[in-house]
């Protein structure tokens, strides 16, 4: 005696649907997502728990280890640095300088840049950091 079986459905699972919410997510992810690309050369900055994520300034000073002064990008010295202040801010209130660091810079360097801001009317003198991280 034959039994009868049952014909067993093969199950498919339709991912189609699946995949378009899964680019849709990925594409949303992109285009939400803020990449910000720190453009020149390598810095070590020093820590601090109090860092913010961003600062806009119109101005940008780097200064390396090897006491390399940047200007926006551009090698200068002390002397060009203090003329570029003095050309560059007619209206220096409403200027903003970002001061980017090496953490093995000297000291007085950074001083002596910040010096040179605030001699020629720069206010608004914001230190980069790197915010540190605690873990409990």
């Amino acid at each position: 005696m034959k039994l009868l079986r049952k014909k067993r459905r093969r199950v498919v699972i339709n991912i189609t649907s699946l995949i378009d919410v899964v680019l849709l997510l990925l594409i949303f992810f992109m285009i939400s997502t803020n990449f910000i690309e720190q453009p020149g050369m390598e810095l070590e900055l020093p820590n601090a728990e109090s860092a913010i994520s961003s600062v806009s300034a119109e101005l940008e000073v780097i200064v390396q280890e090897d006491e390399t002064i940047y200007l926006n990008g551009e090698i200068i010295t002390l002397d060009e640095l203090d003329m570029a202040f003095k050309n560059m801010i007619r209206d220096a209130e409403q200027y903003s300088l970002l001061l980017r660091a090496d953490k093995k810079a000297s000291h007085g360097m950074v001083v002596e840049v910040m010096d040179l801001a605030r001699l020629n009317g720069l206010q608004k003198i914001v230190i980069a950091s790197t915010k540190t991280v605690k873990y409990d």
